[in-house]
């Protein structure tokens, strides 16, 4: 695997408009995700390490991804400290996903050259994360934050590049509220890749929506 530059991670998840997030123990059921999301026309995957064996799991996935040649980035998810950022990095993650701001973390990522998107809820947290180096900055909780947060806190800071996660839903009259308010992408979760999808391995189902989902997107995206 030849590892992306940040600058060609960062054109890619910035024209993505829609990240799924994922996660799952079962290798062969994660690997079925990720193609369906693939036909879907995702361009990048968001696996998270909310497990005992995620980091395995991740491991197939990027076999998967390399010996397919599939045009997709594969990133980690629910990094919380650097020793995680560096097994997942090992293992040949594009970029890595926080729920929080951890200044170890960014001195990790840039040192290595890693695209680390971290997550944040105040503007005082946002502007650290820049401070830092992070280009586009998780907006979470967004099921609390909502829409108007982005809004507000783009009043004084219009360049930010926000991705909210959670709370994001896969109608359009919430998906324009977003975009409207100036995201740049968003992440989706169990909205997207629900219970009876993965229960009924209906992943025509997944491909479907996700193609729907982005065809809205691409209204609203600025």
């Amino acid at each position: 695997m030849m590892k992306k530059t940040k600058s060609a991670v960062s054109e890619i998840l910035l024209n993505a408009g829609m990240i799924p997030v994922f996660y799952n123990g079962d290798d062969v059921l994660s690997i079925e995700v990720l193609q369906a999301c693939y036909n879907g026309g995702i361009k990048a995957f968001e696996f998270t390490n909310r497990g005992p064996n995620a980091l395995t799991v991740f491991q197939s996935l990027r076999k998967y991804i390399d010996e397919n040649k599939l045009d997709i980035l594969l990133g980690a998810g629910t990094i919380l400290n650097v020793d995680t950022a560096n097994d997942f990095a090992n293992a040949g993650a594009d970029f890595l996903v926080s729920p929080i701001l951890n200044e170890k973390i960014a001195v990790y990522a840039n040192d290595n050259e890693l695209y680390w998107i971290p997550g944040c809820s105040t503007l005082t947290e946002i502007a650290n994360a820049e401070d830092l180096g992070a280009e586009i900055i998780k907006v979470f909780p967004g099921s609390v934050l909502g829409p108007d947060f982005i809004s507000a806190v783009k009043g004084p800071m219009p360049w930010l590049k926000l991705m909210p996660t959670g709370g994001v839903e896969l109608n359009e009259k919430n998906l324009a509220a977003w975009y409207k308010a100036g995201v740049v992408c968003v992440g989706i979760g169990s909205q997207l890749i629900t219970k009876v999808i993965l229960e009924q391995r209906d992943f025509q189902a997944l491909e479907m929506t996700i193609k729907l989902t982005l065809e809205i997107i691409k209204t609203y995206k600025k």
